[in-house]
């Protein structure tokens, strides 16, 4: 126990760090758990889309769903989730994947979704960017 008091503090700075990183870790798993919904990557995607009823929601705005969308994707932008909500009454047995660029406009869309009692939500864990990342195909039309 003394070398373990004597160590911190002749590291001081070092402890610090390694307090502060792992209270951002037990943060950030706290935060997942009660989230309501979970990340996931393009192959466990793609695996989803194959074996199960499946919805892709692309949250993006118009533009940038016109540069380029996953095949079968439903646009619905963040900003008109709410007034549209009836429009995915008949998907709240499917599992809902939502995506947008990067998995940040996403996972706000995830949650009003969760609060709407929609129960198989999933976030597309780094948006549209990982997917292509991933050498998986998109489509303008």
């Amino acid at each position: 126990m003394e070398q373990i008091i004597e160590f911190a503090g002749n590291h001081l700075v070092l402890v610090s760090a390694f307090i502060v990183v792992l209270a951002m870790l037990v943060a950030t798993e706290i935060s997942r758990a009660t989230r309501g919904f979970d990340d996931i990557d393009p192959s466990r995607l793609t695996r989803l889309m194959n074996h199960e009823d499946t919805l892709l929601l692309d949250t993006r705005t118009i533009g940038e769903y016109r540069q380029g969308h996953i095949l079968h994707s439903r646009h619905m932008p963040t900003h008109e989730l709410a007034s549209r909500m009836g429009e995915l009454e008949k998907h709240r047995d499917a599992h809902i994947v939502v995506y947008c660029r990067s998995g940040n406009r996403s996972a706000v869309a995830c949650k009003m979704l969760k609060n709407q009692g929609f129960e198989k939500i999933y976030n597309l864990g780094g948006g549209i960017m990982a997917w292509q990342g991933a050498s998986l195909p998109t489509t303008t039309r």
